[in-house]
């Protein structure tokens, strides 16, 4: 295949683009689109490979989702008319993985397959850099890309352009319809015959959500002119509220109720119960299904808040309160479950005890979080020091000389990774805790739940208070706080940053293995792809943006509804087991089953 002059620039500037790394900054890439040489900074930052490699692949493809059956049509169409044009019909879904490939030659999708651009294929642009899919996906506008503007290089002898499909109500963007070909059959043509596709699959998104949308408003609408409850109507992608309920609802707040109401709807078209919002809000709800239950419109939910839950306290009520308590109201700990709650209080009580504390948990779980937080609560605005035990075998004379010297100033001490401290300095930490004690000094320090069985073990009993950190598993109701917390912390410039419901519901959905730390890390990645929007399942890294939400609603739901009584019981009681029991109205035998049943550790549950 022969390429003329223009054609071969592309390749000749991408050339100059790879080989001239120290200069790039102030590179000139004269003949070089500005749209393109702006994803290849992209995927220079993300650190994608221009190799031929592996990609993403996933064999299962939704043949029955809203965008197939809003696009089979259009597309059916439009092969009629390109069966045997040197060009291929590409349907994308919202995370760029390839959900159809209609019409072309055979020697088209022979090259097609060699390149791996076939159904099952993920091309977002972090994946497989430059290309038609991916690189639409993320400027959310119609973007053509020619031989060498690609970046893999299996694909560098193709053209294609990407027209983003996006959801005439909700704007978000549904996939993308790709038109390829090879690049000396490309034409100008293929640009606008894709946007009348794409214009044609919109309209039918459009007539099929529309009566959807428009009978949740109506339901709402209803529900509203009531006017003695906060009612919010809802679906994945729409949220309506009342004034009461803008009140009342967190950012937070859309994907944790479209959850915890499709659980609690399934098998039924009603249900009244309580749900736990953000900053500890606790409301009696009563949510019911809108339309059909196998394509329901949404959920409208009626929400009374109880009156000793408020969002915030008084300005009266600061004022009047101790510096102690000023102090605590304003530091709180992210999240809403009983677990979160019951961390919260336990701070806001030791802040007021002059008394060395122990914070223990698994890696990543919040440990220096809560050390902090809780340092905050008893002094705003004093300094604290920090030593990692971790570190302390690269120079342990020095680490110990400078654990002795801070016992000569003010301010708090946090030891990091007691259960890592080296065994020949117990004896020394001991000592400098036994003084620091005697002198009523503010000590925290954090180790892993196996701390006991190591050489730091008896540096355990130098502190009188203890608190537990529960891995992020055990309170899935707590990631979308934390997200919300995270997103804030890296991104402080974006206000109201969120994730998209569908994103975060698959976040909710996972086991966490490296907790808090893991998950920031996920959100970290996530925002540098996102560009600055919210983050959608697109954004996320491989191997988060799948999950079976739809399993994990139908399965567990009476396992968490029975784990949420027993720890509600096992908190009210201050963990006394037996009147835990008798509450619940079971034998104590039975509560210690299910607690092993239900992974609750029954030594954190201990009376005070």
């Amino acid at each position: 295949m022969s390429i003329d002059k223009a054609s071969r620039e592309p390749w000749n500037e991408r050339e100059r683009f790879w080989t001239s790394a120290p200069s790039r900054e102030s590179q000139e890439l004269n003949t070089l689109r500005p749209e393109i040489e702006a994803s290849w900074r992209r995927c220079e930052v993300i650190g994608v490979s221009s190799g031929d490699g592996d990609l993403p692949y996933t064999p299962d493809v939704d043949r029955d989702s809203r965008l197939r059956r809003a696009a089979d049509p259009v597309i059916d169409n439009l092969v009629l008319h390109l069966q045997d044009a040197p060009a291929t019909i590409l349907l994308a879904d919202s995370a760029a993985q390839i959900v159809d490939r209609r019409a072309g030659d055979a020697g088209l999708r022979a090259r097609l397959d060699r390149a791996y651009v076939a159904p099952g294929f993920r091309y977002a642009e972090e994946d497989t850099g430059t290309n038609g899919i991916g690189t639409a996906l993320e400027e959310r506008r119609p973007f053509q890309v020619s031989g060498g503007e690609h970046f893999r290089e299996a694909l560098q002898s193709l053209a294609c352009v990407g027209v983003p499909i996006i959801h005439p109500i909700t704007r978000t963007v549904e996939g993308i319809l790709d038109i390829t070909s090879n690049l000396s059959d490309s034409n100008a043509l293929m640009g606008a015959l894709a946007q009348s596709a794409v214009r044609e699959i919109q309209s039918r998104l459009y007539a099929e959500s529309s009566d959807r949308e428009q009978l949740l408003l109506q339901s709402f609408l209803q529900a509203s002119r009531r006017g003695s409850s906060a009612v919010v109507s809802l679906n994945q992608d729409v949220i309506m509220t009342t004034p009461m309920a803008a009140q009342i609802i967190d950012t937070s707040d859309q994907a944790l109720l479209w959850d915890w109401a499709c659980r609690m709807l399934a098998g039924r078209d009603e249900y009244i119960g309580e749900v736990r919002l953000a900053d500890n809000v606790t409301v009696s709800a009563a949510a019911r299904r809108v339309g059909d239950s196998r394509t329901p419109a949404g959920i409208i939910i009626e929400m009374r808040q109880h009156p000793r839950d408020t969002k915030k306290s008084s300005a009266r009520q600061l004022a009047s309160a101790s510096p102690v308590a000023r102090r605590t109201e304003t530091v709180k700990i992210p999240g809403r479950s009983l677990s979160t709650k019951r961390l919260q209080t336990e701070l806001e009580r030791l802040a007021s005890i002059d008394a060395p504390v122990l914070v223990t948990g698994e890696p990543g779980a919040g440990k220096f979080f809560a050390a902090s937080a809780l340092h905050r609560m008893r002094d705003a605005d004093g300094h604290f020091t920090v030593f990692d035990a971790g570190t302390a075998s690269v120079d342990p004379t020095a680490w110990i000389a400078g654990l002795v010297n801070w016992n000569k100033v003010d301010g708090a001490l946090i030891i990091r990774h007691l259960d890592l401290l080296p065994e020949q300095l117990v004896s020394n930490v001991c000592a400098v805790l036994s003084e620091a004690v005697d002198h009523r000094a503010h000590i925290i320090a954090t180790a892993g739940e196996g701390v006991r069985r190591g050489p730091a073990g008896r540096l355990c009993d130098h502190f009188m208070r203890r608190i537990e950190i529960d891995p992020l598993r055990l309170r899935s109701e707590d990631v979308a706080d934390i997200s919300v917390a995270l997103l804030r912390k890296h991104a402080p410039d974006r206000n109201g940053l969120r994730l998209q419901p569908t994103a975060l519901q698959l976040l909710v959905a996972r086991d966490w293995p490296g907790n808090v730390r893991e998950l920031e890390s996920v959100l970290a990645s996530s925002l540098l792809r996102s560009m600055g929007s919210d983050i959608g399942v697109q954004h996320l890294p491989d191997g988060y943006r799948d999950g079976d939400l739809r399993r994990r609603n139908a399965s567990t739901s009476l396992e968490l509804a029975e784990r949420d009584a027993l720890l509600r019981a096992l908190v009210e009681t201050d963990g006394n087991k037996l009147l835990a029991a008798q509450r619940l109205g079971v034998a104590r035998s039975t509560l210690y089953r299910k607690m092993r049943a239900l992974g609750i550790d029954g030594s954190r549950f201990l009376p005070q």
